[in-house]
């Protein structure tokens, strides 16, 4: 039963995937990869679409059948998870080129409308909410909110080739799954971990874009693994590292790092189509 909205919103994602991924490469929101490939996007869409789907049919289900099929800690979990998703929609459709904090303000300063504020400002209410939500002291209410906040911009950051975002969430949720809580974070976040999964593979295959929506519902998923997981001191040393590769990559490039890094570089081309795919 735990695991019920993972399979139902994984199929749910496969079922939808190629549907919404045609529709998106011929609408106006497609973009061009690194590559300069023109490819379906925002593809964060697919695991909006395919949570909502099973959270509607999960809820029908549960109330027909008396049973519980959904954590009651789903409520706040979605609320932030969907908001950010929205507020990455918002910066997709309507955003210019700007990227990271920096670009977001100087196109303030320049009088240019910029969908960045409002991520500024809407990720770390929607984050409030959540800590609020969970009953903790201040003190961890902060940090829950400091690490929902910069684990969703650093998700942002690093999104810059495909199938990157989804491996670091991978990676993450492994490490955390050995040294935390075992599997319960991931059945109360499965209605979002499974179609992030499809979608990452349609990324690292090149068949669409994640787009903001997708980079910050990562980010986002990956800021409640965390919170859910760690220690107040565990949260406190991920706030720093997020911290740190947030400053990074404000001011320096996260590809070039990776690209230098023999082992780092081999990890990021996994699974990646080939350059001579272009030649």
């Amino acid at each position: 039963m735990l695991a019920l909205p993972l399979i139902c919103s994984t199929l749910a994602a496969i079922a939808l995937a190629p549907m919404i991924c045609r529709a998106l490469a011929a609408g106006p929101l497609a973009r061009q990869n690194y590559r300069g490939r023109r490819l379906a996007s925002p593809l964060g869409i697919v695991v909006v679409a395919a949570a909502l789907v099973a959270l509607v049919a999960l809820a029908v289900v549960q109330q027909l059948a008396d049973r519980t099929l959904l954590s009651d800690q789903l409520a706040w979990v979605a609320a932030f998870i969907l908001g950010v998703a929205v507020l990455g929609l918002a910066d997709d459709a309507l955003s210019d080129d700007a990227r990271g904090w920096r670009g977001h303000l100087a196109a303030l300063r320049s009088g240019r409308p910029d969908t960045g504020i409002l991520k500024a400002v809407g990720t770390p209410a929607l984050a409030l909410v959540l800590a609020l939500s969970r009953g903790s002291d201040a003190w961890r209410s902060l940090l829950d909110v400091g690490v929902l906040v910069l684990a969703t911009h650093a998700f942002n950051l690093v999104d810059l080739r495909p199938g990157r975002s989804i491996k670091v969430l991978v990676l993450l949720a492994a490490g955390l799954t050995i040294a935390g809580d075992g599997l319960a974070p991931l059945w109360l976040l499965g209605l979002f971990a499974g179609p992030a999964l499809v979608v990452g593979c349609y990324d690292l295959r090149e068949r669409g874009m994640l787009g903001d929506t997708g980079s910050t519902l990562l980010g986002a998923l990956a800021g409640v693994w965390l919170v859910l997981t760690l220690s107040q001191t565990g949260l406190i040393v991920a706030l720093a590292a997020l911290a740190a590769i947030t400053v990074f990559g404000e001011f320096r490039s996260i590809s070039a790092v990776i690209d230098r890094a023999p082992i780092l570089r081999h990890l990021d081309s996994l699974g990646r189509m080939s350059d001579a795919i272009d030649a």
